[in-house]
This record gives C-alpha cells, sequence and structure tokens, in this order.
C-alpha cells in the first residue's frame, strides 16, 4: 500500500481487477483469441485500445483505498462508495467490443441484419461513452476518497460592529 497526494492506492487490487476484466472481455469477446469462443466478424482496430482503456480505469477504480483510520472519520461521515457507475461503464464497455452478431440479445432483438446494419455501426459510441463515464468514476472516487486527519477548512468568521 502507498500513498500518493493523500490517497491511499492499493497497487494489487488495482492489478488483478485490471488483469481480470482485461480476461473477462477480452476472452468471451474472443479479442484475446482462444479455442473456446468464435467470432464471426473479426476484430475492429478500435476494440483493442477499448479493452486496454477499460482494464486499465478498472485497476484505477479499484486501486483507490479508502480511509480505515477511525481517528480521523466517523463512518457516517465518509461519502458512499458506489460502483454502480463503475460497474455499468464495463458492463457497457463489453457490449462495445462484442462480436454483433455473436450477442444472443442484440440478436433476438434486431436480427442478424439489424446487428450488422444498426448495432456494429453504434458499438463505437457506445465505446466512447462507457469509456468517458468509466472515467468519470474513477475521478469521482479519486475525489471523495482523501486520507488522513485534516481537518476541513474553516471560513472566516463575520465580525459585526
Amino acid at each position: 500500500m502507498t500513498t500518493w497526494r493523500g490517497r491511499r492506492i492499493l497497487p494489487l487490487y488495482g492489478v488483478l481487477a485490471a488483469l481480470g476484466t482485461l480476461l473477462l472481455i477480452g476472452i468471451p469477446s474472443d479479442i484475446i483469441p482462444t479455442p473456446l469462443f468464435g467470432r464471426e466478424v473479426p476484430v475492429r482496430w478500435w476494440e483493442y485500445p477499448v479493452l486496454g482503456a477499460t482494464a486499465l480505469l478498472t485497476g484505477a477504480w479499484f486501486s483507490i483505498g479508502r480511509t480505515e483510520d477511525a481517528a480521523c472519520a466517523v463512518p457516517e461521515e465518509r461519502p458512499a462508495e458506489r460502483g454502480t457507475l463503475m460497474s455499468v461503464s464495463v458492463f457497457a464497455a463489453w457490449f462495445a467490443v462484442a462480436c454483433p452478431v455473436c450477442n444472443k440479445i442484440v440478436l433476438l432483438i434486431l436480427g442478424t441484419s439489424g446487428a450488422m446494419g444498426v448495432w456494429a455501426p453504434a458499438q463505437p459510441y457506445l465505446a466512447v461513452i462507457s469509456l468517458v463515464a468509466l472515467t468519470a468514476a474513477v475521478v469521482w472516487k479519486w475525489r471523495t476518497k482523501l486520507d488522513g486527519c485534516a481537518p476541513a477548512p474553516e471560513r472566516p468568521a463575520l465580525v459585526s460592529r
């Protein structure tokens, strides 16, 4: 565990989360080729950086620690940790890089021609939206996880005459 700019950084959690995200999205979507899964549509050039950025941002989110010092903060005073935005963003990134015709949900809703004509052109936009939301989740967590016992800055008292 390290501290950087007043925040605890847990690098092992970040590395494990990034590796897990890389494998859990990359193997089923066949971006990481394995004999377990196949893909009807070849991997597009932008899917590699989206997968890498998703893994890195997920690792960054998990590496930001929280204050554990009981003397510094009362649990009720700490902001609630919400991983909903991060989870939804990673799930959206998985949909963005997955094969458009291999996805059973997309095929049920749009059919094969809809998957290639509607869903495939929309996937890069979904990838951008998911990366922006994931970046926002990391920034939000970074800004709310300040360590230390420094008191909040006091406001100057109003002087009455």
